[in-house]
């Protein structure tokens, strides 16, 4: 299952914001890594593109005329790989500069499953009578945390220090 933030529209009625929504996939981007100025001027990342761009000119620069040979090709390898897991954050970064709200996450197999989700949350307030799954089922009591007292370092804890 993969988690999808779906982003809306700055202003307007949640009926085109609902279909003018856009479902970016968190996680590492295949095309990102291959082809990574491409992947950003179609994602309209001018800026970011253009520095992609040069970056991987610089270090193809660098690398040959320090005499690297094919060192020179794997320094530009870096922002192939930095693109690729970037690229969606990136995106997200881009649509919130533009004003877009974020909407929330979801977690769905594919991109039309995100879809039908993310459809089935925004209608959800004219569908007040439907009652959400395991409704009529008693909520289970969560147990009190004890209180601890003295420090704990990152996952560890000295109990009876104080």
């Amino acid at each position: 299952m993969a988690i999808y933030v779906v982003m809306e529209p700055p202003l307007g009625n949640a009926a085109a914001a609902s279909e003018r929504a856009v479902l970016v996939r968190d996680g590492f981007s295949l095309v990102a890594f291959l082809v990574p100025p491409f992947w950003l001027l179609w994602h309209r990342l001018w800026i970011e593109a253009i520095l992609a761009f040069a970056a991987v000119l610089l270090l193809t620069a660098l690398g040959e005329a320090a005499g690297f040979g094919v060192t020179s090709a794997l320094l530009s390898l870096l922002v192939s790989i930095y693109v690729g897991l970037e690229g969606p954050a990136l995106r997200l970064a881009a649509l919130r500069r533009r004003g877009w709200r974020d909407w929330g996450a979801l977690e769905a197999r594919d991109r039309q499953d995100a879809e039908i989700r993310y459809l089935w949350e925004v209608d959800l307030p004219e569908r007040a009578d439907v009652s959400p799954p395991f409704a009529d089922q008693p909520a289970m009591p969560v147990a009190a945390a004890p209180a601890r007292k003295g420090p704990a370092l990152g996952l560890l804890d000295y109990p009876g220090r104080a």
